[in-house]
């Protein structure tokens, strides 16, 4: 195999591409980089048997094959050569020589017959959605996915719900759920969970932008085509909470303020807080104000601002650090929360709309 390419687009690759090879693994080749010719392009893989990604970058190739390379390697040789442009020769006993300017490193390969070939995709469900909207919709909900829950690991992935001409995202952790739904064109009906993992990577390859991206789905696999990338990704298997039965359906008391200011407030009140004792934050809504207090072996805070309330007065404990997170999300000036009484979960929704839901379950004082 015999290359050259911009050493820009070649260190891009690999960048997005190391993200999903295995850091440590008992099969070398998954340590690696796949580069593999193909007329005038070079096709890069990665893969750790849950989550591969391949794209291809314009290169001159002046001889055809292909060479698994150690991706932390091969990536910091590339970031540290000199001149734009990248040579890359490796032999039959994938012995590989690599060349900018002045510079010039020879590493071992392995064999690409020693690389595990990514599922093949039949049977597939396609749905499109722009980048801008599918990036936000996965910001906005994968805070909420559970890190680790061994007793039903579903739940460290989002539900993707495809129904009626809408897409609905699911992510909840036992202590938050965040729902966030939007209108897509589609006739398409069905439900699959993608793992926290697999949206973070897809996320860090979405633009900001109207280009469309597509979703392929299978039974056990998703498909993310993204610009140049493919992403794959088993899927998750298992019961997924019914959610819609845990939003409260009753709501004594409801208000509307200003998203900023209650961030603002609760950061204030929790710099009394520290990693050893997770000292709540004590809220209390009424008189059309949100008064917030917290008391630790540091000291006492109180803080408050103005809000449009309707209904009883509730006082509340909250984790500031899951409070925080859900006010952050909902990403408008404004927003609307639900309360019914001290021991329900807070509802947080648009002051306009239902584009997202986010529950948080109070803390008992």
């Amino acid at each position: 195999m015999k290359f050259s390419c911009e050493k820009q687009d070649l260190l891009n690759a690999i960048s997005n591409i190391g993200r999903v090879v295995s850091s440590k693994s008992s099969i070398p080749a998954l340590e690696g980089v796949l580069l593999k010719t193909d007329e005038n392009k070079l096709i890069l893989s990665g893969y750790d048997l849950e989550i591969g990604m391949t794209t291809e970058i314009p290169a001159m190739i002046t001889g055809a094959g292909s060479v698994v390379l150690n991706a932390r390697l091969f990536s910091d040789i590339i970031r540290s050569l000199p001149e734009d442009m990248v040579y890359v020769d490796s032999d039959e006993k994938n012995l590989t020589v690599i060349t900018s300017g002045e510079s010039e490193f020879s590493i071992t390969g392995i064999s690409a017959d020693e690389y595990p070939e990514f599922p093949i995709i039949n049977d597939t469900v396609s749905v499109s959605i722009s980048h801008k909207l599918l990036k936000s919709m996965i910001r906005q909900t994968i805070y909420a996915v559970a890190e680790n829950d061994t007793k039903n690991p579903v739940h460290m992935g989002t539900l993707f719900e495809i129904a009626g001409g809408f897409i609905t995202l699911v992510s909840v952790d036992g202590i938050r759920l965040a729902v966030r739904k939007e209108k897509i064109a589609t006739e398409e009906e069905f439900t699959f969970v993608v793992p926290g993992k697999t949206l973070s990577e897809v996320a860090k390859l979405l633009k900001d932008d109207d280009t469309e991206a597509a979703l392929k789905i299978e039974k056990r696999h998703i498909l993310f085509e993204i610009g140049n990338y493919v992403v794959l990704s088993r899927l998750l298997e298992g019961d997924f909470i019914d959610y819609k039965a845990v939003i409260p359906k009753e709501n004594a008391t409801e208000m509307v303020l200003q998203t900023r200011r209650f961030m603002e407030s609760v950061e204030r009140v929790s710099l009394l807080i520290n990693d050893r004792r997770r000292i709540p934050v004590r809220c209390v809504f009424e008189d059309n104000a949100v008064r917030l207090s917290c008391e630790t072996e540091m000291g006492r805070a109180n803080d408050q601002f103005p809000a449009q309330i309707s209904g009883g007065a509730v006082e509340m404990g909250f984790n500031n650090r899951y409070l925080l997170d859900a006010l952050r999300y909902a990403e408008d000036d404004e927003i609307r929360i639900r309360l019914n009484g001290p021991f329900s979960p807070m509802t947080i929704v648009p002051k306009d709309g239902d584009a997202f839901l986010f529950l948080v379950l109070p803390v008992r004082l």
